[in-house]
């Protein structure tokens, strides 16, 4: 895979993810109670398309750092590790809420009723965002592959992430800021997530033309 190829994937593949998750993040809020199964599953589908992206989005990135910086390719590989092991962990929650909501014979609320989520969604998913988020901006920073504000924005956000890992402590209402399951420590960070992700995959791809242009230019040197 060219250089360029693998710009336009890391940033196409983040456009998907985060346009998913755009997509997810409000239908959390459109029932006050237990939502109905539709809700719960159409929104589960939408956030398993979201992390297919995302696995997409972190291996087309390694690739590209080894391809841009080899020096740096381990940074590469942490970025990689800990934003697939970040997808995991999401992909297990969604099954566990799903499975749950399909053997309920009435209407739950996946994220009050399914305990094995809280630790899942909250802490582990946030640490392990941080620690992509981290790598991603060291190695941007590194490399140059991309505008400056695409690492000092992922340092931002990894640092935001890490502030909400200690919300394990705090019980486990979703309506609470700052619980385990809350929505500043689950929907927020997924809506800040998401957005960050559609800047970044649209200038990694609007990187690629420039890219283009490079490899061009010495064979239209005299």
């Amino acid at each position: 895979m060219s250089e360029v190829v693998a710009r336009r994937l890391t940033g196409l593949a983040a456009v998907v993810a985060a346009l998913a998750l755009i997509v997810q993040v409000p239908l959390y809020f459109v029932y006050s109670g237990p939502p109905p199964d539709a809700n719960v599953l159409s929104r589960l589908l939408i956030g398993i398309v979201a992390l297919a992206s995302v696995v997409v989005f972190v291996t087309a990135f390694r690739d590209l750092v080894e391809r841009v910086g080899p020096a740096h390719r381990w940074v590469g590989s942490l970025a990689f590790s800990t934003g697939l092991v970040y997808a995991v962990v999401t992909l297990v929650s969604m099954g566990l809420e799903a499975g749950a909501v399909i053997d309920a014979d009435h209407p739950i609320d996946p994220t009050i009723d399914v305990s094995g989520t809280y630790i899942l969604y909250g802490s582990i998913s946030r640490l392990m965002l941080a620690l992509f988020l981290t790598a991603f901006g060291y190695a941007v920073s590194r490399t140059r592959l991309l505008p400056h504000w695409t690492a000092r924005s992922a340092y931002v956000l990894a640092a935001v992430n890490l502030a909400f890992v200690p919300s394990l402590f705090f019980g486990n209402d979703p309506a609470f800021f700052y619980a385990a399951n809350g929505w500043g420590t689950t929907a927020l960070m997924g809506a800040v997530l998401s957005y960050w992700l559609l800047a970044v995959g649209v200038s990694t791809y609007r990187s690629s033309a420039r890219a283009t242009r490079a490899s061009a230019s010495p064979a239209l040197r005299p």
